[in-house]
């Protein structure tokens, strides 16, 4: 063994291991919906998010400046309308099944989301969160220092260029406007996953169809899909994050932990309590991921109440932000890494 190498396996990060022997009973504690407070929350967030949307329209000929900033509450009304989505497909927003899919396949016509295919490929991307042999379901794509060295010079272009955090963020959006309209047979996409997808561009077509007859073109390429749009970019980036810092979780398979994972491999971004708020929470990945049944509203507290949950990493926006520069998984060195690290390692 080289001088670098011992080094390299000598700074490997100890991760101290969750009290794994009990999560179950930890999570169960918070598991089921307060119906009363999902309605709330449900009516609260539909409610603002129109309320806005309409004064955005009022104001558009009025005072432009106006509708511009209005643009920014309604993208956290947008992703807290996510948020519900993403409550539904794991069935923690509302006790009955049918409603809860009922919602969230409203929610997901708002957001341009087809909810059932969603919701597959979302419980493929819990079941194998940081397992460096599952990777590809519903996740940021990421390879390994390996695999990059092995790509042409082609593939490795392709590559940069994808996780190009310009592209990541400004173009990440159209994933969800354009790419989600067509799907093909997939691990994550079977015949009831495709039937979904088509329902959900018809209803789609209708609300955009509905806008533009009760309000005219503007409201939809003006008011509804600028919002939507900055909503999505700060979603991207709030994805990003969750999985992508230095020292994350990534395993085989055969070494792979469902709850160290969860702990380990999602972090804890700590937002100002507005920001959480228009976010539900989700900056508390790793209780939700723990977790996945435990209603947004409930994370904070089961984070506060639990030292299993203490271990977690935890970011700031401004760390949220300089991790959009870590682009590989380093095997070596157990961590991801920016490409100029190649440079230095050759």
């Amino acid at each position: 063994m080289s001088a670098e190498q011992g080094r390299s396996t000598l700074e490997q990060p100890v991760r101290p291991e969750p009290a794994v022997s009990d999560w179950r009973k930890v999570v169960a504690r918070y598991q089921g919906s307060n119906v009363a407070r999902s309605l709330f929350q449900l009516v609260t967030t539909l409610g603002l998010l129109v309320v806005t949307l309409v004064a955005m329209y009022k104001l558009l000929h009025v005072a432009p400046w106006a509708t511009a900033l209005l643009a920014l509450p309604a993208a956290g009304f947008f992703i807290r309308t996510f948020i519900i989505m993403h409550d539904c497909s794991h069935g923690s927003f509302l006790p009955w099944p049918k409603v809860n899919d009922t919602v969230g396949f409203v929610t997901g016509i708002l957001m341009l989301t087809p909810y059932s295919q969603w919701r597959r490929e979302h419980a493929l991307h819990h079941a194998s969160s940081g397992d460096l042999d599952r990777r590809g379901n519903g996740d940021v794509t990421t390879i390994t220092v390996r695999e990059y060295l092995s790509l042409s010079a082609w593939g490795r272009f392709r590559y940069r260029l994808f996780r190009n955090p310009a592209v990541l963020l400004g173009l990440g959006p159209l994933h969800m406007i354009v790419l989600q309209r067509f799907r093909t047979r997939s691990k994550a996409t079977g015949s009831k996953q495709l039937w979904n997808v088509w329902m959900t561009n018809v209803a789609i077509a209708g609300l955009a169809a509905t806008l533009v007859l009760a309000a005219g073109a503007q409201s939809l390429l003006v008011i509804y899909l600028p919002a939507y749009y900055l909503a999505t970019m700060a979603g991207v980036w709030l994805f990003y994050v969750q999985h992508q810092f230095e020292d994350a979780y990534w395993e085989s398979h055969e070494n792979w932990d469902y709850a160290t994972a969860a702990v380990h491999g999602s972090s804890y971004l700590r937002l100002p309590r507005v920001l959480q708020w228009f976010t539900g929470n989700i900056g508390l990945h790793h209780v939700h991921h723990l977790g996945p049944r435990i209603p947004n509203y409930r994370l904070q507290r089961a984070h506060d109440e639990n030292p299993i949950f203490h271990v977690a990493p935890v970011m700031t926006i401004r760390q949220g932000v300089k991790a959009l520069t870590l682009t590989l998984y380093d095997e070596q060195r157990r961590r991801l890494v920016r490409f100029k690290d190649l440079r230095r390692k050759s």
